[in-house]
């Protein structure tokens, strides 16, 4: 179990660390200077920005979400993507998450806070200031191998290919299988070196317990809807523990799964059964609240799939969702503009509203503000509806390359009541 005191000082190194980010990126000249018009008025063009804990201070910080709330009012957003789920906890009081982890809330929220419902007043305080509240499904379905809910249900862990474990695999199993590779992927490495791995959207169990998650939100707070993201798959390399397998000898006639996770048929089984949970999902939640938005925010489409099965162009076309924000985290003007002009993304334009994810910096990746400005101009350009900025604590912070009142200054005249 990670104590408090631990988990305080790993907060308090992350806000030192990010308070002496100075780091700055080269931005070579190619999209054009002036801010032009769009035919997306301002009341239908998205403003909108992701809230997380993830290298960021402003959920535990006494009055920091209203401060945060005023600022993006006052300049025009009109959208919050607030966390309320990432790396196996809640940022909400959680009877459901109480049930399955033994915790109810993440426990820095929960101790900076003294149990208060923060994320019952970042909705009413949003919609006082006529802010759209969408919250979001952070690291879907990751989760940090120490975290209570791994601790709890090591067997609803997907497993690479190299590993041939039981229908109940150990804790200590797990930990051996994430010694050389699992997966080959930098998103391996969370916090402090702590390694991630993946529920099983497969199995029933992990199901039902993000389902219920998502319906308890839905039911218990007056959200506007609900997003998911691009970590709401599987990545290719796994599919290979126990129920996966078992499930995949079911429909082949005894077959075992190929050896080779990029296989087209085995890549197109384990897609199919994603969607058919993201369509259960949609279901579920239009059951209990119909006009609540179903959102997406994927990495481009020929990416999502190859890597992470996440067939979200089928989605759209099957109906599951009804706003798309595609994450174009590009440094380089051709390959910014290479992602918005995929034919998928024309395609899909005349079904639901698309938005861009712009990356307005991270704790390592410092952005400054005429890349943002000219991402932006170009987004509009091409009449895509809108924008939304990763994330909060990058858009005018003080460890951004360009000083924060020039920054506000730059999103007051991008996000001016009528986009000019």
């Amino acid at each position: 179990m990670i104590r408090k005191r631990r988990k305080r000082l790993d907060w308090l190194t992350l806000i030192c660390l990010s308070l002496c980010l100075s780091v700055a990126v080269t931005w070579t000249r190619f999209y054009p200077a002036e801010i032009s018009q769009t035919t997306v008025t301002a009341s239908e063009e998205i403003r909108g920005v992701w809230i997380t804990n993830v290298n960021s201070g402003v959920l535990f910080v006494p009055g920091g979400t209203q401060r945060a709330l005023d600022q993006l009012s006052q300049l025009n957003f009109n959208t919050v993507y607030p966390v309320f789920w990432n790396r196996g906890t809640t940022f909400y009081r959680s009877a459901i998450a109480r049930r399955v982890t033994g915790r109810f809330q993440d426990i820095l929220l929960n101790f900076v806070h003294l149990g208060e419902d923060v994320f019952s007043d970042i909705i009413s305080q949003a919609h006082q200031r006529d802010l759209r509240v969408i919250p979001w499904f952070e690291y879907g379905l990751m989760a940090p191998i120490n975290s209570q809910l791994v601790k709890r249900h090591p067997e609803w862990v997907t497993l690479p290919q190299s590993f041939r474990f039981s229908a109940t695999p150990s804790l200590k199993e797990l930990e051996n299988a994430l010694l050389p590779n699992y997966p080959p992927s930098n998103k391996n490495a969370g916090w402090f070196g702590i390694k991630n791995v993946w529920l099983n959207p497969l199995h029933p169990q992990v199901q039902r317990f993000i389902e219920d998650l998502i319906i308890e939100v839905v039911i218990k707070y007056d959200v506007d809807g609900i997003q998911f993201d691009d970590n709401f798959g599987m990545p290719i390399e796994l599919g290979y523990d126990w129920y996966t397998r078992k499930v995949y000898k079911e429909e082949h006639g005894g077959k075992l799964p190929p050896n080779n996770p990029a296989d087209p048929e085995w890549m197109r089984w384990r897609a199919n059964k994603i969607t058919a949970f993201m369509k259960t999902l949609h279901d579920r939640i239009k059951a209990v609240k119909p006009d609540c938005l179903i959102s997406l925010a994927p990495n481009p489409r020929e990416f999502a799939y190859n890597e992470s099965l996440q067939d979200w162009q089928t989605w759209v076309k099957q109906g599951l969702i009804e706003e798309l924000i595609l994450q174009v985290y590009r440094d380089s003007p051709q390959a910014f503009l290479s992602e918005l002009e995929d034919p998928a993304i024309r395609e899909i334009r005349g079904k639901i509203p698309v938005g861009i994810g712009i990356l307005s910096g991270t704790m390592a990746h410092a952005v400054d503000i005429e890349q943002i400005q000219q991402q932006v101009q170009v987004v509009r350009d091409r009449q895509f509806q809108g924008v939304s900025f990763f994330y909060w604590e990058t858009l005018w912070s003080y460890f951004t390359p360009d000083a924060p009142r020039e920054r506000r200054r730059v999103f007051e005249t991008l996000f001016s009541p009528s986009p000019s």
